[in-house]
């Protein structure tokens, strides 16, 4: 029997400390160190008698682990990763790739320099849900995808902005958020091509963004439309419609809404509908519930990076697919600053 992978982090902070309980979990690896800093995570380190580094370098040089979750600040994402591939250790690096799509490209050049794997953490890629919805648009059973719609609305407590960053631009919904989303939508229905946005800080007057309205345009031919917004008492988003994560009250409502010429799916209450008969507005609709299989999609993920560092497995997210997220959510601020149709393609020509 093999010895568990030393796997360590970079960055404890809640989404570090939550990839700390799932490594804790799994009889497959062990923690190998935690680089972060700030004196909360020293402390955290020292109370289990884990090593820890005030630097991601030093826990490099002298845990030398088998592979790093990086679940720093975005802005750090890039060099610390940069640094894994310079090292040799695979990465699991935290959405969004990089800062920026000019960031991701550097990183993509060093990765194919030097043959370190990279899997991004998109994990709800990993979700049962999200994989049936893309099966469901993939195979035909909605026929041709025509339109989709995309809600985030909820309403975070006035003291998450306590922490400066989240008041300025990069820390709102759209890169910390709707990301999520627009990788989601990028997942199941195919590329998209050209966006159109407006935003608002109307609500709390920071210099980020609280809401945003987008049109998309996919490869496919399909429209979408996508709101959302953090300063609104709602149902209606991933975190509360899809129970993925237990510290936000399920609700059973939807936050996607996929229609095609034979049916519409509705994600994450997965409720097909469509006609059994002579279609038409005046014939009745048919509902079918599809019931994906229910696990865990970050422990899922984690399963799949300790594949990966092994070789056993290709990244489901290289950093490659990643930057087109990432070039997505530019082309929103660009298209919100300007008033103009912007490409994703041409974010990533003018990143080049």
């Amino acid at each position: 029997m093999s010895a568990p992978m030393r796997i360590a982090i970079a960055g404890a902070g809640l989404i570090g400390r939550r990839h700390i309980e799932l490594i804790d979990a799994s009889p497959d690896c062990i923690l190998a160190g935690i680089a972060d800093p700030s004196p909360a995570a020293k402390e955290f380190a020292q109370a289990r008698n884990t090593p820890w580094h005030a630097d991601h370098r030093a826990l490099l040089a002298q845990e030398k682990p088998d592979g790093l979750i990086i679940a720093s600040p975005n802005a750090q994402h890039f060099q610390m990763a940069l640094d894994c591939a310079q090292a040799g250790v695979p990465a699991l690096i935290e959405k969004p790739v990089t800062d920026t799509v000019a960031a991701a490209q550097r990183l993509c050049a060093a990765i194919e320099r030097t043959g370190v794997p990279m899997l991004v953490g998109h994990h709800r890629r990993h979700n049962p849900i999200i994989k049936a919805a893309r099966e469901a648009v993939a195979t035909g059973r909605l026929g041709h995808l025509t339109a989709v719609v995309g809600l985030w609305l909820l309403k975070k407590p006035d003291d998450y902005f306590d922490v400066a960053w989240r008041r300025e631009q990069g820390g709102g919904p759209l890169l910390i958020n709707l990301i999520h989303d627009i990788d989601n939508l990028r997942f199941i229905c195919g590329e998209i091509t050209e966006v159109q946005a407006l935003t608002s800080n109307k609500v709390r007057g920071f210099a980020v963004e609280d809401t945003a309205a987008l049109l998309l345009r996919f490869a496919s031919g399909a429209l979408g439309t996508v709101t959302a917004s953090d300063a609104t008492p709602a149902p209606w988003s991933w975190e509360l419609g899809s129970g993925e994560n237990p510290v936000y009250a399920r609700q059973n409502q939807p936050c996607y809404i996929f229609s095609g010429t034979a049916g519409s799916l509705s994600v994450p209450n997965m409720e097909l509908w469509s006609y059994q008969r002579e279609p038409g507005w005046h014939a009745p609709l048919s509902r079918e519930t599809i019931a994906p299989p229910a696990f865990d999609p970050l422990a899922e993920q984690l399963r799949h990076f300790l594949a990966v560092v092994a070789g056993r497995e290709q990244p489901l997210i290289p950093v490659e697919d990643a930057m087109g997220t990432l070039a997505v959510v530019e082309a929103v601020g660009e298209a919100a600053r300007t008033g103009q149709k912007i490409s994703p393609g041409h974010i990533m020509e003018q990143a080049a």
